[in-house]
């Protein structure tokens, strides 16, 4: 692959990444609509327009740091509003509305490797080529890491909800009580490269298998 300036990195990571957290956000107020929480649509956050979801620090800022400092990249949006009290099954229902982000995640990777084989196929000039396959290998890690780690078991992580409404109840309170203190330890993992080593296997792994597919 070619060496692309900082301003052409920002340009090319930029469509993937605000589109993984925005459809990332959009699908958990999605689903809790369908099961009968409407505040996030109600707020006006089914929408694929990023500016509705665009956090300062985890959308621009932070994507932004690590793109300078290494090829590594991670942001979020702003969580879209989900009231529990007004799900159908509130347990069941808060668990598939956590799971719905990954999910969408897997899906906009499957995506990108639709396009990437695509842009393989159709004959376009090597330069054009070349930087829609950056694009595509940016859209399919960064969607395979928000994935993976979205489902970590740790508050306020999905899969920390996903944890929390799969316990019993008296687990579930005494568990919920560690949300206050997740990002101060997901921030202490990073730091420490314990979230890398973590993140690492199943990461490459998966990317791995991906890029084997378009090759």
């Amino acid at each position: 692959m070619p060496e692309f300036s900082l301003l052409e990195k920002i340009i090319i990571w930029a469509v993937p990444v605000i589109f993984a957290i925005t459809v990332h956000e959009v699908a958990h107020g999605w689903l809790a609509n369908k099961l009968g929480d409407p505040t996030a649509k109600s707020q006006g956050r089914l929408t694929l327009n990023p500016i509705k979801h665009i956090d300062p620090v985890g959308t621009i800022i932070v994507p932004a740091i690590l793109l300078y400092a290494s090829n590594f990249v991670l942001g979020w949006a702003r969580p879209v509003p989900v009231n529990w009290h007004k799900l159908r099954q509130p347990r069941r229902d808060m668990a598939l509305v956590a799971a719905a982000g990954p999910a969408s995640n897997l899906v906009m990777m499957v995506i990108w490797l639709v396009l990437a084989k695509l842009f393989l196929i159709t004959g376009l000039p090597v330069s054009a080529t070349e930087i829609l396959l950056v694009m595509c290998d940016a859209g399919i890690i960064i969607n395979i890491i928000l994935m993976v780690l979205n489902m970590l078991p740790l508050l306020p992580l999905d899969g920390g909800r996903v944890l929390s409404a799969l316990l019993p109840v008296s687990l579930s309170r005494q568990y919920a009580r560690l949300e206050p203190f997740g990002l101060l330890i997901i921030i202490a993992l990073l730091v420490t490269g314990v979230l890398q080593q973590i993140l690492g296997p199943p990461v490459f792994g998966l990317y791995s298998f991906v890029v084997s597919l378009i090759n």
